[in-house]
């Protein structure tokens, strides 16, 4: 069946749509993927698959609302697991606003007065490092300590806390990859260049990429959806926000992203590549996010390998992936409250492996990967669940050194 319905897709495509491609990035345009999604939906077989999910998903619900009525006598909304992990948002957005003014501003300005004082200055050497010590200690200030602060001391649920340390994360890579990109070009230009307009900057900040560029392509017009009667909209609406829950991943990694994608008329769709495919871990960390592997691709790879020879891509490689592990564990460390470092055993041995790994095809290695995706997936999440009622259930008499950084769910028994 699967067979014949992917036999039948790849007939019915079009065949005559041309996409544009970029030397470094390859733009893969809505349209075209709306386009390929109603085509496969023209094909019978997978309309029925796509059928049974919605089929699945009702009996979900019904069997739910029937549970609750025999054993509650009503239909409880329970939504105490929300409310608690988002505790404070307002505190978390209001830390969000400040560093995002602070990145819209600062780095800009800081631009600007270089720029404007490059050419006329006696010592443009002495120039640039003064600026470059004063906007990091600014970074170090606003980026670094007052998220953390924000963090640490407002009492903020696990998911206020990771609104507030992905976004810092994401400021701090944006102003890199702006500075980065626009300060070549004035440092080596003959004649008079003006530096970029606050405008582009500001569409950067917004736009789902964190590789700048004065100029994305850009869609004319705005993705149009039918006309919709007043008597569906309650049942379309229901409809998709349904499979939106039912399908988080979908939501954060693609629907997310196109939101401003769409606002913006960003062209550039390649948030991720098809990592269910991939034979090999190093296959699947470049595709299943094409964003963040971008900017630790220009920014961090190619650097290193511009500074030190390109005899050191294994060093440059431990690097991004230290970087990485790294981020990741700073973020799971402060929005948990607890140092657990399982995220970080799992990189190293993710590393290892990939160090080691040649290129593999075929069936069997694409098998083992969604056989290695949930057995991680599972440990992480259960070591990490004992980790936290160990902390509600065994608090800490005195707070030591190795008490903070010795996981307690090895010695607490309540």
């Amino acid at each position: 069946l699967l067979d014949k319905t992917l036999e039948e897709a790849a007939h019915s495509r079009p065949h005559d749509v041309q996409l544009p491609i970029s030397p470094n990035i390859y733009y893969l345009l809505a349209g075209n993927l709306s386009l390929f999604y109603s085509t496969l939906l023209e094909v019978e077989h997978f309309r029925t698959i796509h059928h049974i999910f919605v089929a699945v998903l009702c009996i979900f619900v019904l069997k739910q609302i029937i549970v609750d009525s025999i054993e509650e006598g009503r239909f409880v909304l329970d939504f105490e697991i929300f409310i608690a992990g988002f505790r404070q948002l307002p505190t978390a957005l209001f830390a969000c606003l400040c560093m995002f003014l602070y990145t819209l501003f600062v780095p800009y300005q800081a631009l600007q007065i270089w720029s404007g004082c490059l050419k006329m200055t006696r010592f443009p050497n002495l120039l640039t490092v003064t600026l470059v010590v004063v906007l990091l200690l600014c970074h170090a200030a606003v980026l670094g300590f007052f998220p953390i602060y924000i963090v640490v001391y407002s009492n903020l649920g696990i998911g206020s806390r990771k609104i507030v340390l992905y976004e810092q994360i994401r400021f701090l890579m944006k102003s890199y990859s702006f500075l980065r990109e626009s300060m070549p070009p004035l440092l080596h230009a003959t004649d008079q260049i003006s530096p970029p307009e606050l405008s582009t900057y500001l569409y950067f900040l917004f736009c789902p990429t964190l590789i700048y560029r004065k100029s994305y392509p850009s869609f004319k017009n705005l993705f149009s959806l039918p006309k919709v009667g007043r008597t569906n909209v309650f049942l379309y609406l229901s409809h998709s926000v349904i499979s939106i829950l039912f399908v988080v991943f979908y939501f954060f990694m693609d629907c997310w992203q196109n939101i401003f994608a769409e606002i913006l008329r960003f062209a550039d769709r390649s948030f991720y590549k098809d990592w269910w495919n991939s034979t090999a871990f190093s296959t699947f960390f470049r595709s299943w996010n094409v964003i963040v592997h971008d900017w630790l691709y220009y920014y961090i790879y190619q650097d290193f390998l511009w500074l030190i020879g390109e005899r050191a891509r294994a060093g440059a490689m431990l690097i991004v992936f230290l970087l990485s592990a790294i981020s990741h564990e700073y973020i799971l460390t402060f929005s948990f409250g607890f140092f657990y470092p399982v995220f970080f055993v799992i990189y190293t041995y993710l590393l290892d492996y990939k160090m080691h790994e040649e290129q593999r095809k075929g069936p069997v290695w694409n098998t083992i990967i969604w056989i290695c995706l949930p057995l991680g997936l599972g440990i992480f999440l259960s070591l990490y669940c004992q980790e936290w009622f160990a902390h509600v259930h065994c608090p800490l008499k005195e707070k030591t050194f190795w008490e903070l950084v010795t996981p307690r769910s090895w010695y607490c028994h309540p």
